[in-house]
């Protein structure tokens, strides 16, 4: 169970609100970009990043100068949010429209990984999040690279999931209307790969990406 606060419980429409890790770690495993809020120099700054989970542990990367990584491996607070939209809810009003989704927002702070193993090993499960299995076709990074890469971890302890999977909830009213309504679910699939021009002679696609072809997000 991850913590429940009042920071993190789900004020409006309580009943759509999850506090398991088994929702919360289902839904970060659809995704791999996350948005992190944190205050920079007194502002509050909004950063999308690309994450990667391993129980309950999410790993972030980027460069050395990256402001974000920067502030949070001082340990400062942040908010992490993750969101996946799967069907616009349109009703007969303006006002009763919605989306049907499912959300991951977590707080807390986030530390500096100082182990090399580690480090690769993180690495290893952000590139796994994005697309299994690419890890091991391509050339591991190499030490140059490392040193100028930071990696940072951030445990999955406080946080909430919502989800909305409902239908259209007009007032009783307008189901007199001749207004169509109903849902329009979001379908995401990879396309077809492209090859870069510059490919040796005869390189076949990998093998990771033949695996998610035509895969639905």
């Amino acid at each position: 169970m991850v913590m429940k606060t009042d920071r993190s419980k789900v004020k409006r429409i309580p009943k759509r609100g999850a506090y398991d890790a088994a929702t919360i770690n289902r839904i970060l495993d659809k995704e791999f970009i996350c948005q992190i809020g944190f205050v920079h120099k007194e502002h509050p700054v909004v950063i999308p990043t690309i994450y990667g989970r391993k129980n309950d542990t999410l790993y972030f990367h980027g460069a050395n100068v990256s402001r974000m990584l920067q502030s949070l491996e001082g340990g400062i607070n942040l908010s992490l949010n993750v969101t996946r939209t799967n069907a616009l809810v349109l009703a007969r009003s303006a006002f009763h429209h919605s989306l049907n989704y499912e959300s991951v927002t977590l707080f807390g702070r986030a530390e500096l990984v100082e182990d090399q193993a580690e480090k690769i090993e993180a690495l290893h499960i952000i590139s796994d999040q994005i697309l299994k299995d690419r890890w091991e076709e391509v050339r591991q990074p190499n030490q140059k690279e490392l040193n100028v890469t930071k990696v940072l971890k951030f445990s999955i302890g406080e946080g909430s999931a919502k989800i909305r999977n409902e239908g259209v909830g007009d007032d009783k009213v307008d189901y007199e209307l001749d207004i169509w309504a109903g849902l329009v679910p979001i379908e995401r699939t990879y396309g077809t790969p492209i090859s870069d021009p510059l490919l040796k002679k005869d390189t076949r696609i990998s093998q990771s990406v033949l695996n998610i072809k035509d895969e639905k997000l």
